[in-house]
């Protein structure tokens, strides 16, 4: 076992002690200056060489795989660097001018030395120390390539390499100063691969025991972030007591009940993220930081060395679906996506206590799919009509244009936009919005401005068909591997899967279905009371709810300066109708009374009064 490296006398290159040689044993080796001088060991490793009395120039390097690993803390590396350099006549600077590369929360398997944050932009600079040390071996690298490249870059520059612990707990010189002497790149490339191996045990003893805890009822692997809902705390006796498990989190359990509660009222994702993000709530990622009183925000995103920082993480809309569309909510455990099942076949729980039951993840599941229908459509928010006005001759959608004078705008109109979609439209028809605005809020009052509202909620009940259809391409894809085992021990695990999986496909297509409920309360608000609380994005969402639509024709030539009525179609098709039929009498009487008189058919009129008005009366 080499308890250290020294370096021969005279060349600064790398040497290894007698293996008989005592500690206590005395030996004459010639000085530069011929004198002869007497060391006991250990000695110092450039003694005998023109750099015994030079101070050198060292950079001081800490890494940390885990910001939260005491046993290889920052404070115990430089206490170890700085005493190794004592030893060494190395300077590593002082205050401001200190030369230290501090690289936390980065991994040595993962991260060549080049590509480390500090450590990379020193190596980028050689002019400006002699000496990189380390506290240990793996401190610098875990693979053969990476010690490679390190030692090549070395002798290119003629640095010394210092490891303050080595193989046996003596510290390790190498002197790349003699490009020359290839005997330290050697020794390098020797250390370089007992690190590699020991690295690659370390990796496979962790994937097998995470392996195992997986397979574990109500066992959490401990460390690393929890799904978002739950934290880590120690398994209950009747369990075991042993390892951990997962549990409730109640200031996120709050922040989820919030969401649902806001989104089954009528909010938008959108609407929700925002409120979120305005009261200062700590999204997914940033939740676990808050809770580990460690900075919120970090790197996201970009190409490998160009991260995006961020101080903080906010809300998005694909953020709540996809926290609200995760298994996990149902206490499962999750492995690349997919759900870790028992040899049934059955999701294997990590909790005793899930924050949703599974009528309450469909019901909520079903919401975001009835939300996100034609949601990529809606580019112009300030326009009533959107989605609700078309053109009567091709029957596509028509949008809102904003034309300008002076920077401002002049005369909104709503435009047949066939050509966006690829498609001609023979009689493209453009109108002003000021008039369809007002003339379709004033039919949506006069026929349903009286109907009261009524608030429903949908209970989807319990359908086995989703996990079961997820079930079925899990098994699926599974399938696609038969054969392809080389081994007896594989073949044997991927039948067991194949069972679990076909067991548990036998599960669900003899459970029960339970049909969804829908239960409608009266609100004891009208329409037309609704209809003046709302803003211009609730205005159009009841229109659209309650089947709106209004056609458009192609209007003539003229100095029109209102309402051409011959021109416009206005339908509603929804649950409204049998409603609005029964009230069809009570609304004529209204619209009499509010316009003084009934037009001619076919004729071209303007409102008596503005839709205000009639939202008063």
């Amino acid at each position: 076992m080499v308890a250290s490296a020294l370096v021969k006398p005279g060349s600064g290159n790398l040497s290894v002690p007698t293996r008989g040689m005592q500690k206590s044993e005395s030996r004459q080796r010639p000085l530069p200056t011929g004198s002869v001088e007497t060391t006991q060991e250990p000695r110092n490793p450039l003694a005998g060489t023109a750099f015994e009395t030079r101070t050198l120039r060292g950079v001081r390097c800490v890494r940390l795989s885990v910001l939260t690993d005491e046993t290889t803390s920052p404070e115990r590396q430089r206490e170890a660097d700085d005493k190794v350099a004592a030893e060494l006549n190395i300077d590593f600077g002082s205050g401001d001018a200190v030369r230290e590369a501090v690289d936390l929360d980065v991994s040595a398997s993962k991260i060549a030395p080049f590509d480390r944050p500090a450590l990379g932009q020193w190596l980028a600079r050689p002019e400006l120390y002699d000496v990189l040390v380390w506290w240990r071996f793996d401190r610098a690298i875990r693979s053969m390539s990476d010690m490679h490249d390190l030692a090549k870059w070395a002798k290119q520059h003629r640095k010394m390499l210092v490891f303050a612990e080595g193989i046996g707990g003596g510290k390790l010189v190498f002197d790349f100063r003699n490009p020359m002497d290839p005997t330290s790149e050697l020794m390098m490339m020797m250390l370089a691969f007992a690190a590699q191996v020991e690295s690659q045990s370390i990796t496979d003893r962790v994937t097998g025991a995470m392996a195992a805890i997986r397979k574990m009822p109500l066992r959490w692997r401990g460390g690393g972030r929890p799904p978002y809902g739950y934290m880590p705390a120690p398994m209950p006796k009747e369990h075991g007591g042993i390892g951990w498990t997962l549990v409730p989190d109640p200031d996120a359990v709050t922040i989820i009940e919030r969401i649902v509660r806001e989104l089954l009222e009528g909010a938008t994702v959108s609407a929700v993220a925002a409120g979120l993000n305005v009261d200062g709530k700590a999204s997914p990622r940033d939740h676990w930081a808050v809770k580990m009183e460690r900075d919120k925000g970090g790197k996201t995103g970009g190409a490998k060395g160009s991260h995006v920082v961020r101080n903080v993480f906010k809300w998005t809309p694909a953020v709540i679906s996809r926290m609200l569309r995760n298994p996990t909510l149902l206490g499962w455990k999750m492995h690349k996506g997919k759900p870790v099942r028992d040899a049934e076949g059955d999701p294997i729980m990590s909790t005793e206590t899930p924050i949703m039951t599974r009528t309450e993840f469909d019901r909520i599941g079903a919401l975001l799919d009835s939300r996100s229908i034609d949601n990529g459509e809606r580019k112009d928010t300030d326009a009533l009509l959107l989605r609700v006005i078309h053109c009567d001759s091709c029957g596509g959608r028509m949008y809102l244009s904003k034309p300008t004078k002076n920077g401002a705008s002049v005369n909104p109109f709503y435009k047949c936009n066939s050509h966006a979609r690829g498609d001609l439209c023979a009689l493209p028809a453009n109108i002003r919005a000021s008039w369809v605005d007002e003339y379709v809020e004033a039919e949506f009052l006069r026929v349903v401005g009286p109907v009261q509202t009524t608030h429903v909620v949908e209970i989807p009940g319990y359908d086995p068909e989703p996990e079961l259809l997820a079930t079925i391409a899990e098994f699926a894809e599974h399938q696609e591997q038969e054969g392809r085992q080389k081994s007896k021990h594989a073949a044997a695990e991927w039948q067991r899967r194949a069972d679990a999986l076909d067991n548990r496909i036998a599960t669900l297509e003899a459970a029960q279905r339970v049909e969804p409920q829908r239960i409608v309360t009266h609100t004891g608000r009208t329409f037309a009371h609704e209809w003046a609380k709302k803003d211009t994005a609730g205005r159009r969402a009841m229109l659209v709810e309650a089947g709106v639509r209004l056609d458009v024709r192609r209007g003539v030539r003229g100095g029109w300066r209102k309402l051409d009525v011959r021109r416009v179609d206005f339908t509603m098709r929804g649950e409204l109708d049998p409603a609005a039929e029964a009230l069809d009498g009570v609304t004529t009487a209204l619209e009499s009374e509010t316009r003084g008189d009934s037009p001619t058919e076919g004729a071209s009129v303007r409102l008596a009064k503005p839709a205000r008005d009639l939202v008063a009366a």
